[in-house]
């Protein structure tokens, strides 16, 4: 039997990846916490997916660990060999890591230091995927030449990244927040673990990574806690960039089937911008109109002048590179099909 080591497996992208990989074969050892209850209250608990998860697959097995735990992660590792390493566990919030920079760091640097050196010793052989962001690239995004439209930024389509942001643009001279440093740390030393040691790695620099089964929160998972709120009825802040800020989303599981293909051909310390590209893009005001039509209910919101610091006012992703790699990787989730998703799947 094949075996995977997936880390955050109650997550977004780790429970898709749990669904995925023992769908398909696979022996997965999950590894997750559940401190997302922890960064944004109980109603943000990952537990109920954990529950799904091992009551759905015999060939899952779950471990409650931190993963800056070296020695308990150690354990595992010497018990079983992987051939596929995919690590999603992370402080996912740049508002939440600046009320604790010392353990947003060390979660997601020092944590993905722990994975990365136990690969090399144990399991040198195996592809190992982490989830960056596009936070990487700090607040750059915002001083192309955007032009302010009726209901969204954009980019002139002259401009060399209207079709999204690519892999050449700078991560340097710029405002990440606390949170895209840590990130950047991590992201850095998957390249370098793949460089230097020849690993297979690969760093995907997502940014809207949404689907149904997100349990989001106002400080992470945009598209998701829109669609919350608009369906239930609650308050939902619009902060600063008159809601004109714009994303393209990308739906998880999308993102676990470039997993795949990249597993299927690795290389070492390799880097992807991973998104939905310009298809898939949204500014927040287009996205109530949509959220609102689509659930047939009016969302209730306030707007505040100042946007969160590092905030990207325009980000839609590239993904030439990756399909270059990868031609037989396909988005199989529109927009407008993530929103009917989501609206049918709301849990109070």
């Amino acid at each position: 039997m094949k075996h995977a080591l997936v880390t955050g497996s109650a997550g977004l992208v780790g429970g898709e990846a749990v669904d995925h990989l023992c769908s398909e074969g696979f022996s997965v050892v999950g590894i997750d916490n559940d401190f997302r209850s922890l960064f944004f209250g109980p109603s943000s608990s990952t537990s109920w997916n954990t529950k799904r998860l091992i009551n759905l697959y015999d060939t899952f097995e779950f471990n409650n660990i931190d993963i800056r735990d070296y020695k308990k992660i150690k354990e595992i590792f010497i018990k079983q060999s992987f051939e596929l390493i995919i690590h999603a566990a992370a402080q996912p919030s740049h508002d939440w890591a600046a009320k604790d920079p010392l353990l947003d760091f060390s979660i997601n640097a020092n944590g993905t230091l722990n994975l990365l050196e136990l690969t090399r010793i144990y399991c040198p052989e195996a592809t190992f995927i982490f989830t960056s962001t596009n936070k990487v690239y700090g607040d750059t995004p915002n001083f192309l030449n955007l032009i302010e439209q009726d209901s969204r930024f954009d980019l002139p389509e002259s401009h060399k990244f209207w079709q999204g942001i690519d892999e050449s643009m700078s991560i340097d001279n710029s405002t990440h927040s606390l949170f895209g440093v840590s990130k950047c740390s991590a992201d850095l030393l998957v390249q370098e673990y793949g460089r230097y040691f020849n690993l297979r790695t690969g760093v995907f620099r997502g940014g809207c990574l949404t689907g149904p089964m997100h349990s989001a929160a106002e400080l992470h998972g945009f598209l998701s806690y829109l669609v919350k709120s608009i369906v239930l009825g609650k308050n939902y802040k619009i902060l600063g960039y008159k809601g004109k800020q714009v994303r393209d989303n990308l739906h998880a599981n999308d993102l676990i089937s470039m997993f795949m293909e990249f597993h299927k051909n690795p290389k070492c310390g390799e880097v992807y911008n991973v998104g939905g590209g310009r298809k898939n893009s949204i500014s927040i005001i287009e996205a109530i109109k949509l959220i609102e039509l689509t659930s047939g209910r009016t969302a209730i919101t306030e707007y505040q002048e100042v946007n969160r610091t590092g905030d990207h006012k325009w980000y839609i992703t590239n993904l030439a590179k990756f399909r270059s790699h990868y031609p037989d990787w396909k988005s199989n989730h529109s927009l407008e099909q993530m929103i009917t998703d989501m609206v049918k799947s709301v849990r109070v």
